[in-house]
């Protein structure tokens, strides 16, 4: 059997997306135990490093950290389904910007900032293999004329090369950090 490039590049995307979802899946379903008992730490708030601070925060209100597993759920859901791929890839980018601005600012350790920016960086090179698709429905969704498509496009590719770079550059700064 002989694949073409886009048979590769189907192929290519529907592995980084797996691997999306089964941590969104593994992250969210955590969600229900991982703050257990997190919030009774024997600590003042200023004794406390960020990253048990953070946890204490999640530890205090169950609920809310259930929340947030639910929604890390649904954008891997999202994700899983052709159809809804990019609807999903949009929901779980902004849930993964909340994940990795946490985990920088409450200093989690490394290897939890790494899997966020790698999980963020597929999601990033998922919906750039889908680049055409998200600029006609962001130009169905804003009725833009054809003369005004490929000015969109630029500013779609643009966008993301941007946020690529944001995060390319915070990798960079916490790798030359020692813990």
């Amino acid at each position: 059997m002989k694949f073409d490039r886009e048979d590769k590049l189907e192929i290519f995307e529907n592995a980084i997306t797996w691997i999306v979802v089964f941590a969104m899946f593994i992250y969210g379903g955590g969600k229900l135990v991982q703050f257990d008992g997190a919030s009774e730490i024997n600590k003042t708030v200023s004794e406390m490093t960020g990253m048990e601070l953070m946890w204490a925060f999640y530890g205090y209100s169950k609920l809310y950290a259930i929340t947030l597993g639910l929604f890390e759920i649904i954008g891997g859901t999202l994700m899983l389904i052709k159809k809804t791929r990019i609807i999903g890839c949009l929901f779980t980018l902004t849930i993964l910007i909340n994940v990795i601005l946490q985990d920088v600012y409450f200093e989690v350790h490394l290897g939890a900032l790494k899997a966020a920016i790698l999980y963020q960086f597929f999601i990033l090179l998922i919906l750039w293999l889908n680049k055409d698709l998200l600029a006609q429905s962001i130009k169905s969704l804003l009725n833009i004329k054809k003369s005004q498509q490929s000015k969109y496009k630029l500013m779609i590719k643009l966008v993301l090369a941007f946020i690529g770079f944001i995060i390319l550059r915070i990798t960079e700064y916490y790798l030359t950090i020692k813990y």
